[in-house]
């Protein structure tokens, strides 16, 4: 299975060269159902995303990854619930609401004000308006990362 994801990642690089979209997963399921997760710095649109389906899914079938041609292919965006993996991702959303859960289990939830290959920065509220800390979390200190959303 990691042979197949490597192969479709290969095919991948030369349609997302020169985008603001990059690959977030790929997973396949051992129907072969093949879904690939981008995202994109400045949002990933419909359009984007049949338009990588189309391509990758003519390079799969031109190589015959799947000599029966069974397979199905879904291109779509992570979602909006889906914890954050990359430090792109990260860098998508400075200044909005997340929330970390580090390693220790302990939740905190700030606006992501700073993210770079070490550590992200959150500005926290206190119990009183006024009192507001900026806290810095070690990527090796975070297990998951979600954006909050704001109704």
């Amino acid at each position: 299975m990691s042979e197949l994801i490597e192969k479709i990642q290969n095919y991948l690089e030369p349609l997302l060269e020169g985008t603001d979209m990059f690959v977030v997963s790929i997973k396949i399921k051992p129907t072969n159902n093949i879904k690939v997760f981008i995202d994109a710095d400045e949002g990933f649109s419909v359009e984007k995303s049949s338009s990588v389906n189309r391509k990758l899914y003519a390079a799969i079938e031109a190589d015959e990854l799947f000599p029966d041609g069974d397979f199905s292919l879904e291109v779509s965006s992570p979602g909006i619930d889906e914890p954050l993996t990359q430090i792109r991702q990260y860098v998508k959303n400075i200044n909005r609401k997340v929330t970390i859960t580090d390693t220790e289990d302990k939740e905190t939830t700030g606006i992501m004000k700073e993210a770079n290959e070490s550590y992200i920065k959150l500005e926290v509220k206190g119990k009183k308006p006024k009192d507001i800390t900026e806290v810095e979390i070690p990527f090796a200190n975070i297990k998951k990362t979600v954006v909050q959303i704001i109704f």
